[in-house]
Protein backbone atom coordinates (compact mmCIF):
# COMPACT_ATOMS: atom_id res chain seq x y z
CA UNK A 1 0.00 0.00 0.00
CA UNK A 2 2.88 2.35 0.79
CA UNK A 3 4.44 1.73 -2.62
CA UNK A 4 1.11 2.46 -4.29
CA UNK A 5 0.81 5.72 -2.37
CA UNK A 6 4.35 6.68 -3.39
CA UNK A 7 3.63 5.84 -7.03
CA UNK A 8 0.47 7.93 -6.91
CA UNK A 9 2.41 10.80 -5.38
CA UNK A 10 5.05 10.61 -8.10
CA UNK A 11 2.41 10.59 -10.82
CA UNK A 12 0.67 13.61 -9.31
CA UNK A 13 3.98 15.46 -9.01
CA UNK A 14 4.71 14.57 -12.64
CA UNK A 15 1.36 15.99 -13.79
CA UNK A 16 1.91 19.18 -11.80
CA UNK A 17 5.38 19.58 -13.31
CA UNK A 18 3.95 19.06 -16.79
CA UNK A 19 1.43 21.86 -16.26
CA UNK A 20 4.14 24.13 -14.85
CA UNK A 21 6.43 23.51 -17.84
CA UNK A 22 3.71 24.81 -20.16
CA UNK A 23 3.96 28.18 -18.40
CA UNK A 24 7.61 28.18 -17.28
CA UNK A 25 8.84 30.68 -19.87
CA UNK A 26 6.06 33.17 -18.99
CA UNK A 27 6.54 33.31 -15.23
CA UNK A 28 8.98 36.23 -15.36
CA UNK A 29 7.33 38.06 -18.26
CA UNK A 30 3.64 37.57 -17.45
CA UNK A 31 2.77 36.02 -14.08
CA UNK A 32 4.99 38.15 -11.84
CA UNK A 33 4.53 41.50 -13.68
CA UNK A 34 0.72 41.20 -13.86
CA UNK A 35 0.57 40.25 -10.18
CA UNK A 36 2.64 43.30 -9.28
CA UNK A 37 0.61 45.46 -11.65
CA UNK A 38 -2.63 44.40 -9.97
CA UNK A 39 -1.26 45.49 -6.59
CA UNK A 40 -0.09 48.80 -8.02
CA UNK A 41 -3.35 49.42 -9.90
CA UNK A 42 -5.55 48.60 -6.90
CA UNK A 43 -6.13 51.53 -4.50
CA UNK A 44 -7.00 49.16 -1.65
CA UNK A 45 -5.69 45.63 -2.34
CA UNK A 46 -6.60 42.76 -0.03
CA UNK A 47 -3.34 41.07 0.92
CA UNK A 48 -5.05 37.83 1.92
CA UNK A 49 -6.12 37.36 -1.70
CA UNK A 50 -2.56 36.98 -3.00
CA UNK A 51 -3.08 33.22 -3.59
CA UNK A 52 -6.36 33.99 -5.41
CA UNK A 53 -4.74 36.38 -7.85
CA UNK A 54 -1.77 34.10 -8.56
CA UNK A 55 -4.07 31.14 -9.24
CA UNK A 56 -6.41 33.26 -11.40
CA UNK A 57 -3.59 34.60 -13.57
CA UNK A 58 -1.81 31.24 -13.80
CA UNK A 59 -4.93 29.33 -14.89
CA UNK A 60 -5.57 31.77 -17.74
CA UNK A 61 -1.89 31.73 -18.67
CA UNK A 62 -1.87 27.91 -18.68
CA UNK A 63 -4.97 27.78 -20.89
CA UNK A 64 -3.43 30.12 -23.45
CA UNK A 65 0.03 28.52 -23.36
CA UNK A 66 -1.30 25.01 -23.98
CA UNK A 67 -3.35 26.34 -26.91
CA UNK A 68 -0.39 28.21 -28.34
CA UNK A 69 2.10 25.37 -27.94
CA UNK A 70 -0.25 22.95 -29.70
CA UNK A 71 -0.07 25.08 -32.87
CA UNK A 72 3.60 24.63 -33.72
CA UNK A 73 5.39 21.94 -31.69
CA UNK A 74 8.21 21.85 -34.27
CA UNK A 75 9.23 25.37 -33.25
CA UNK A 76 9.42 24.35 -29.59
CA UNK A 77 11.47 21.30 -30.56
CA UNK A 78 14.20 23.76 -31.57
CA UNK A 79 13.65 26.71 -29.22
CA UNK A 80 12.22 25.17 -26.04
CA UNK A 81 12.63 21.35 -26.05
CA UNK A 82 11.82 21.18 -22.32
CA UNK A 83 8.16 22.02 -22.98
CA UNK A 84 5.74 19.11 -22.42
CA UNK A 85 4.79 18.42 -26.05
CA UNK A 86 8.30 18.21 -27.60
CA UNK A 87 9.57 16.48 -24.45
CA UNK A 88 6.90 13.79 -24.80
CA UNK A 89 5.41 14.40 -21.35
CA UNK A 90 1.88 14.67 -22.80
CA UNK A 91 0.20 13.86 -26.11
CA UNK A 92 -1.36 16.52 -28.32
CA UNK A 93 -4.83 15.05 -27.74
CA UNK A 94 -4.44 15.09 -23.97
CA UNK A 95 -3.12 18.64 -24.13
CA UNK A 96 -6.20 19.65 -26.15
CA UNK A 97 -8.46 17.98 -23.59
CA UNK A 98 -6.81 19.92 -20.75
CA UNK A 99 -6.99 23.18 -22.72
CA UNK A 100 -10.75 22.89 -23.33
CA UNK A 101 -11.37 21.71 -19.77
CA UNK A 102 -9.72 24.89 -18.54
CA UNK A 103 -12.20 27.11 -20.42
CA UNK A 104 -15.17 26.46 -18.07
CA UNK A 105 -12.82 26.23 -15.09
CA UNK A 106 -11.50 29.75 -15.76
CA UNK A 107 -14.98 31.14 -16.43
CA UNK A 108 -16.49 29.64 -13.27
CA UNK A 109 -13.51 30.67 -11.15
CA UNK A 110 -13.75 34.22 -12.53
CA UNK A 111 -17.51 34.38 -11.92
CA UNK A 112 -16.81 33.86 -8.21
CA UNK A 113 -15.30 37.37 -8.16
CA UNK A 114 -18.01 39.15 -10.15
CA UNK A 115 -19.02 40.13 -13.65
CA UNK A 116 -15.89 42.22 -14.38
CA UNK A 117 -13.55 39.30 -13.73
CA UNK A 118 -15.84 37.07 -15.80
CA UNK A 119 -15.79 39.55 -18.70
CA UNK A 120 -11.98 39.67 -18.59
CA UNK A 121 -11.85 35.87 -18.66
CA UNK A 122 -14.17 35.69 -21.67
CA UNK A 123 -12.17 38.41 -23.42
CA UNK A 124 -8.93 36.51 -22.87
CA UNK A 125 -10.46 33.38 -24.42
CA UNK A 126 -11.58 35.35 -27.48
CA UNK A 127 -8.10 36.88 -27.89
CA UNK A 128 -6.48 33.46 -27.47
CA UNK A 129 -8.61 32.00 -30.26
CA UNK A 130 -7.82 34.97 -32.51
CA UNK A 131 -4.11 34.69 -31.76
CA UNK A 132 -3.85 30.93 -32.31
CA UNK A 133 -6.57 30.09 -34.84
CA UNK A 134 -6.62 33.15 -37.08
CA UNK A 135 -2.91 33.83 -37.52
CA UNK A 136 -2.47 36.51 -34.91
CA UNK A 137 1.00 35.22 -34.10
CA UNK A 138 2.22 34.94 -37.68
CA UNK A 139 3.61 38.46 -38.13
CA UNK A 140 5.60 40.63 -35.78
CA UNK A 141 3.16 43.56 -35.83
CA UNK A 142 -0.01 41.56 -35.16
CA UNK A 143 1.77 39.43 -32.58
CA UNK A 144 2.94 42.47 -30.61
CA UNK A 145 -0.43 44.22 -30.86
CA UNK A 146 -2.54 41.20 -29.87
CA UNK A 147 -0.14 40.21 -27.11
CA UNK A 148 -0.24 43.74 -25.68
CA UNK A 149 -4.06 43.72 -25.70
CA UNK A 150 -4.09 40.24 -24.16
CA UNK A 151 -1.57 41.46 -21.58
CA UNK A 152 -3.77 44.43 -20.64
CA UNK A 153 -7.00 42.43 -20.44
CA UNK A 154 -6.25 40.38 -17.29
CA UNK A 155 -4.96 43.36 -15.32
CA UNK A 156 -8.45 44.82 -14.57
CA UNK A 157 -9.68 41.30 -13.80
CA UNK A 158 -6.76 40.63 -11.50
CA UNK A 159 -7.44 43.92 -9.71
CA UNK A 160 -11.03 42.81 -9.08
CA UNK A 161 -9.84 39.42 -7.85
CA UNK A 162 -7.58 41.13 -5.37
CA UNK A 163 -10.64 42.82 -3.90
CA UNK A 164 -10.43 46.35 -5.28
CA UNK A 165 -11.30 48.48 -8.30
CA UNK A 166 -9.29 50.42 -10.87
CA UNK A 167 -9.09 54.18 -10.35
CA UNK A 168 -7.52 56.72 -12.73
CA UNK A 169 -4.01 55.86 -11.58
CA UNK A 170 -4.65 52.15 -12.06
CA UNK A 171 -6.03 52.77 -15.56
CA UNK A 172 -2.95 54.84 -16.39
CA UNK A 173 -0.69 52.07 -15.09
CA UNK A 174 -2.47 49.44 -17.22
CA UNK A 175 -2.35 51.65 -20.32
CA UNK A 176 1.36 52.40 -20.06
CA UNK A 177 2.37 48.83 -19.19
CA UNK A 178 0.50 47.67 -22.31
CA UNK A 179 2.16 50.24 -24.56
CA UNK A 180 5.59 49.47 -23.13
CA UNK A 181 4.95 45.76 -23.68
CA UNK A 182 3.77 46.30 -27.27
CA UNK A 183 6.84 48.35 -28.19
CA UNK A 184 9.48 46.18 -26.47
CA UNK A 185 7.96 42.68 -26.56
CA UNK A 186 10.15 41.61 -29.49
CA UNK A 187 13.12 41.64 -27.11
CA UNK A 188 11.90 38.16 -26.11
CA UNK A 189 12.11 36.96 -29.72
CA UNK A 190 15.90 37.28 -29.93
CA UNK A 191 16.48 34.13 -27.89
CA UNK A 192 14.26 32.19 -30.34
CA UNK A 193 15.67 33.77 -33.50
CA UNK A 194 17.46 30.66 -34.81
CA UNK A 195 14.45 28.40 -34.34
CA UNK A 196 12.07 30.99 -35.80
CA UNK A 197 14.18 31.24 -38.95
CA UNK A 198 14.27 27.47 -39.36
CA UNK A 199 10.48 27.18 -39.00
CA UNK A 200 9.78 30.24 -41.16
CA UNK A 201 8.09 32.22 -38.42
CA UNK A 202 7.83 35.92 -39.25
CA UNK A 203 8.77 38.21 -36.37
CA UNK A 204 10.32 41.66 -36.20
CA UNK A 205 13.60 40.00 -35.25
CA UNK A 206 13.65 37.69 -38.29
CA UNK A 207 12.26 40.24 -40.75
CA UNK A 208 14.03 43.41 -39.63
CA UNK A 209 16.85 42.37 -37.28
CA UNK A 210 18.74 45.68 -37.36
CA UNK A 211 15.60 47.73 -36.72
CA UNK A 212 14.58 45.36 -33.93
CA UNK A 213 17.94 45.78 -32.18
CA UNK A 214 17.98 49.57 -32.56
CA UNK A 215 14.40 49.88 -31.31
CA UNK A 216 15.28 47.97 -28.14
CA UNK A 217 18.54 49.84 -27.66
CA UNK A 218 16.68 53.18 -27.84
CA UNK A 219 13.26 52.13 -26.56
CA UNK A 220 14.19 50.58 -23.21
CA UNK A 221 16.23 53.55 -21.85
CA UNK A 222 13.75 56.03 -23.37
CA UNK A 223 10.83 54.31 -21.64
CA UNK A 224 12.89 54.24 -18.45
CA UNK A 225 13.24 58.02 -18.63
CA UNK A 226 9.58 58.66 -19.51
CA UNK A 227 8.20 56.35 -16.82
CA UNK A 228 10.51 57.80 -14.18
CA UNK A 229 9.09 61.23 -14.96
CA UNK A 230 5.51 59.99 -15.19
CA UNK A 231 5.57 58.32 -11.76
CA UNK A 232 7.70 61.08 -10.15
CA UNK A 233 10.54 58.79 -9.14
CA UNK A 234 13.28 60.52 -7.14
CA UNK A 235 16.56 61.48 -8.81
CA UNK A 236 18.73 58.65 -7.47
CA UNK A 237 16.22 55.90 -8.25
CA UNK A 238 15.50 57.44 -11.66
CA UNK A 239 19.20 57.53 -12.47
CA UNK A 240 19.62 53.88 -11.45
CA UNK A 241 16.54 52.78 -13.42
CA UNK A 242 17.59 54.68 -16.57
CA UNK A 243 21.16 53.36 -16.28
CA UNK A 244 19.89 49.80 -15.97
CA UNK A 245 17.58 50.30 -18.96
CA UNK A 246 20.51 51.65 -20.98
CA UNK A 247 22.59 48.58 -20.16
CA UNK A 248 19.73 46.25 -21.08
CA UNK A 249 19.07 48.02 -24.38
CA UNK A 250 22.77 48.15 -25.30
CA UNK A 251 23.22 44.42 -24.71
CA UNK A 252 20.84 43.56 -27.56
CA UNK A 253 22.95 45.68 -29.90
CA UNK A 254 26.40 44.58 -28.72
CA UNK A 255 26.04 40.90 -27.74
CA UNK A 256 24.53 38.73 -30.48
CA UNK A 257 25.19 35.10 -29.58
CA UNK A 258 22.39 32.73 -28.57
CA UNK A 259 23.63 32.51 -24.98
CA UNK A 260 23.94 36.30 -24.76
CA UNK A 261 20.40 36.71 -26.05
CA UNK A 262 19.08 34.43 -23.29
CA UNK A 263 20.87 36.49 -20.65
CA UNK A 264 19.69 39.75 -22.21
CA UNK A 265 16.10 38.48 -22.16
CA UNK A 266 16.38 37.69 -18.45
CA UNK A 267 17.66 41.22 -17.80
CA UNK A 268 14.81 42.61 -19.91
CA UNK A 269 12.30 40.60 -17.87
CA UNK A 270 13.68 42.14 -14.68
CA UNK A 271 13.45 45.61 -16.22
CA UNK A 272 9.84 44.96 -17.24
CA UNK A 273 9.03 43.79 -13.72
CA UNK A 274 10.48 47.04 -12.34
CA UNK A 275 8.22 48.94 -14.75
CA UNK A 276 5.23 47.48 -12.90
CA UNK A 277 6.56 48.59 -9.53
CA UNK A 278 6.65 52.29 -10.48
CA UNK A 279 2.90 52.95 -10.05
CA UNK A 280 3.23 51.41 -6.59
CA UNK A 281 6.08 53.88 -5.91
CA UNK A 282 3.75 56.75 -6.80
CA UNK A 283 0.96 55.40 -4.58
CA UNK A 284 3.33 55.00 -1.64
CA UNK A 285 4.84 58.51 -1.80
CA UNK A 286 2.16 60.68 -3.42
CA UNK A 287 -1.26 59.06 -2.96
CA UNK A 288 -3.38 60.77 -0.35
Amino acid sequence: MLSQALDSGRRINGHIMTLFLFTKSDVLTVLIPITLSAFAAAPHPTVTRIPDIIIWIWLHLLKHDIYNQMQDPEEDQKNKPYRPLPAGRITAQNAADVRWLLVPVCLVFSAMYGSKALACSAGLEALSIWYNEFGGDKTGLSKNLLTAIAYATPEPGATVVIGSHIDSIGALAVAFSSVVFATTLHAQDFKDEEGDRLTGRRTLVTLFPTFARISIMIGVPLWSLCLSRLWKVDFVCSLAFIAYGTVVGARFMVYRTASAHKQSCKLYSLWFTLVHLLPGYWRFFYST
